[in-house]
């Protein structure tokens, strides 16, 4: 499952309202806003910097309890002036009952309202990450999957999808996402002492040995490495 999901935005207070914004309407309440981020459960967002861009080209889908949560956020969203990327309707190349809408957030970034039959426990229904080369980034996600709690689902001429027990993602052929932070969570210390050698051995960029980051809380136990396109993927345990 995912542990969390960070974005990094050029005006962290324009992205901050577009998010409370609309992700009200999907019944999603901020669980935190500091200095440092603001969260919304596992989705979280951050002020870019120099060593830590902005986060590009990713599309997030969000679960909505309701068809009319969907319109909603669709409605909202358009009203309170953000850019429009596909109004409320249904979307049967994904899958029969699958209804969504579409918009963009202040940097670019599509965010999805989504319901189908399949709901997950939320917020992050998906994403899809634009990869430059399919196979390297299936080969890297394939590589790590033992750890993340996600596993390979389904390949398609221009995308490989990933799914764990409660949200997916998929990779997807184009120009890159650029500087995501997708973190996986472990059940133990073990797990993220495993991950990184296996990610390095097979040439994989270090990014963070595994170790304590009692920045984020005691007990707080990751590692990180970066993907074929640089975005940094972590494993992390919550160990106490």
């Amino acid at each position: 499952m995912f542990d969390h999901v960070t974005i990094r935005a050029s005006d962290r207070e324009a992205s901050e309202r577009f998010y409370e914004t609309v992700l009200k309407t999907l019944e999603l309440e901020q669980t935190y806003s500091g200095e440092h981020f603001a969260e919304w459960g596992t989705f979280s967002l951050a002020q870019a910097t120099g060593e830590k861009p902005v986060t590009r080209r990713l599309h997030i889908g969000f679960v909505a309890p309701r068809n009319r949560n969907v319109d909603e956020f669709w409605r909202i969203g358009t009203e309170a002036g953000y850019r429009d990327e596909g109004a409320p309707g249904p979307r049967p190349q994904y899958s029969p009952d699958y209804y969504g809408s579409f918009l963009l957030d202040p940097d670019g970034n599509s965010a999805e309202a989504v319901h189908h039959e399949e709901r997950r426990p939320g917020p992050i229904d998906h994403l899809w990450i634009r990869v430059a080369g399919l196979e390297a980034s299936q080969r890297f996600y394939e590589t790590v999957a033992p750890y993340t709690g996600f596993s390979l689902a389904s390949e398609g001429p221009d995308r490989r999808t990933f799914a764990g027990a409660d949200a997916s993602f998929s990779v997807v052929s184009g120009t890159p996402t650029e500087h995501l932070h997708m973190a996986f969570t472990a059940s133990d210390n073990a797990t993220v002492d495993a991950f990184h050698p296996a990610a390095t051995a097979a040439g994989y960029r270090d990014n963070g040995p595994p170790g304590e980051r009692p920045i984020y809380h005691p007990g707080y136990y990751g590692a990180f490495v970066l993907d074929p396109d640089g975005n940094n993927i972590e494993v992390v345990s919550h160990n106490r």
